[in-house]
């Protein structure tokens, strides 16, 4: 897929002449930051903070269909399709130039790609390329400091980040958030926890301008106990079967209610396919989903044993409201669905943080009537 960046709606040009240096002294808090989202994906986490009432100005991720979704589920953020190692720090301002004022409040979130870290990718090795986007995603953080007020930063990745192996890029990640001025802080997340019926842990770093808004920051646990694979796909009807010239119109229930034929000689078997290997990693109805990753043919088998699970059912099993729409090929799906930060987790984490600025702000406010 060729790396084209998509054009994006300009408003008019905002006032320049701003002055302000990375780590003066804020303005008075207004609203809620503003949400830049790199590395977005589909948009998992965007839509955690969008439900939590944050307002998303800006996405950008390399894959076209995880944009084309982007577009069509957050139809007032600009976003656009384009590499970030070839856009750089210079090239999001420059995009940033049309839709934020000097000196607005902003958040940052993303996930940088996670494959050089994964534990599944056993030939995963420390100078993986790919391991360096972490670090590109906080010098572009560092270039947003000196025209932006940037409240907090905030990235998933997988446990493997954590690795003996890892150890000296894991380090260069703390160093470079004590550099531009963030309070870091590391925690394992499991979706479970969060309302997700997936056995999904992933690593989130978090730093915050302010370190007492980083102490107050604890996302709640959810108390939902129902976290079945049959709770959420369980009455779901019969997906379509990917075939060419397909249409949309002819998936029922859903457009992402698709799936691959079932092809292999194992989903014939008396029982079903078995639950051997991880590629033919067969769910069961009473029991959570296993970590939703899949590879290009590896979709995890449905309980019934007799195909793949459909992209849709994948979707809701990562905890995506049923109103959301995939776009691309059906391996583009697989892609986006796979590589997206559960919405409900996603959500705990936005929640938690404007939890923290409110009562931030609510303490600043009686400590000032006091002095008065």
């Amino acid at each position: 897929m060729n790396r084209v960046p998509r054009p994006v709606e300009l408003r008019p040009k905002p006032r320049t002449g701003s002055t302000r240096r990375p780590h003066e002294a804020p303005r008075a808090r207004v609203g809620l930051p503003k949400i830049v989202s790199l590395f977005s994906g589909a948009g998992g986490l965007d839509l955690g903070f969008h439900h939590a009432g944050f307002p998303l100005v800006f996405a950008v991720d390399k894959s076209l269909a995880a944009i084309l979704t982007h577009r069509r589920n957050f139809k007032k953020t600009s976003s656009i399709a384009v590499d970030l190692e070839e856009l750089g720090p210079s090239g999001v301002m420059k995009h940033l130039d049309g839709i934020l004022a000097p000196g607005e409040s902003i958040g940052v979130i993303g996930g940088p790609p996670c494959q050089g870290f994964s534990r599944a990718n056993t030939g995963s090795t420390a100078n993986d390329p790919r391991n360096r986007l972490p670090l590109l995603y906080l010098q572009i953080v560092e270039a947003l400091q000196v025209k932006y007020q940037v409240e907090f930063v905030l990235f998933e990745n997988v446990l493997g980040i954590k690795d003996t192996k890892h150890t000296v890029v894991f380090r260069g990640i703390l160093s470079k958030f004590r550099e531009i001025g963030l309070t870091a802080d590391v925690k394992e997340y499991s979706a479970l926890d969060y309302g997700v019926a997936q056995t999904r842990n992933r690593v989130i770093i978090s730093g915050f301008r302010d370190s007492e808004i980083g102490r107050k920051f604890q996302p709640k646990k959810t108390t939902k106990s129902d976290l079945t694979v049959r709770s959420v796909i369980g009455a779901l009807p019969e997906p379509a079967y990917f075939s060419r010239g397909l249409e949309r119109s002819d998936i029922p229930y859903h457009e992402n209610h698709w799936t691959m034929r079932p092809i292999s000689k194992r989903f014939s078997q008396p029982g079903g396919a078995d639950r051997a290997g991880r590629s033919f990693r067969r769910l069961e109805w009473d029991k959570p989903s296993p970590t939703v990753a899949y590879g290009h043919r590896e979709i995890h088998v449905h309980p019934d044993g007799r195909r793949r699970l459909s992209i849709y059912e994948a979707m809701l099993l990562q905890g995506f409201p049923s109103s959301f729409v995939l776009e691309g090929t059906l391996s583009a799906q697989v892609e986006q669905v796979s590589n997206a930060v559960p919405p409900p987790l996603a959500k705990a984490l936005a929640v938690a943080i404007k939890s923290a600025m409110s009562r931030v702000a609510q303490a600043s406010t009686v400590d000032a009537k006091i002095s008065a």
